[in-house]
């Protein structure tokens, strides 16, 4: 009988063989878990399976590489959520927004929630955001749209739970300042 290989020997021989069972485990390990943790992002199970699909799937093909030095669970929690965060975002998730409000109203006029989502894609707030530097911008993507503890994004970031609290505050004070 085989001993139970450990993470990093999982996605080290998944990387460099294609090792299948290396795969089915580290699939057993890690799926339930990640889709449990969508699942409390996104209420629509088809959309958390799909997003756990393309995540392991991403993982096979090795478009998405494992740092050695990183935690396996925060690495396929960060392919994951990124993954979820761009499929609300797209066009499909979108679309479907719009034409639930249109079928909720009568009228022509454009419905709060979009000039809402206009105005943070065309208006200032999106701007002040793309004036952040990367390192300000990831924290507020892991704390604030993921919704990431200062643990869990620290674990995510590869940065000490301090700096992420340091940076959210000066990502908060820039974006008031360029908002004002």
């Amino acid at each position: 009988m085989r001993e139970t290989r450990s993470d990093g020997e999982l996605l080290r021989a998944i990387a460099a063989d294609g090792d299948r069972r290396a795969f089915e485990e580290l699939y057993r390990r890690y799926a339930p878990w990640l889709t449990a943790r969508l699942r409390g992002r996104c209420a629509d199970a088809g959309i958390v399976d799909d997003v756990v699909q393309e995540t392991f799937l991403a993982v096979w093909r090795g478009t998405a590489r494992y740092r050695e030095e990183g935690d396996p669970a925060g690495w396929l929690w960060r392919i994951g959520s990124r993954r979820l965060v761009d499929t609300m975002r797209g066009d499909g998730a979108r679309g479907r927004l719009r034409n639930a409000l249109s079928r909720l109203r009568h009228r022509d006029e454009a419905s709060a929630e979009e000039r809402v989502l206009a105005g943070v894609e065309h208006g200032d707030l999106a701007g002040a955001l793309t004036r952040l530097s990367p390192e300000l911008r990831a924290v507020l993507q892991a704390t604030v749209i993921d919704g990431l503890t200062t643990r869990e994004a620290a674990v995510l970031l590869g940065i000490p739970p301090g700096t992420v609290k340091t940076r959210a505050l000066r990502a908060r004070r820039q974006l008031r300042e360029a908002l004002a």
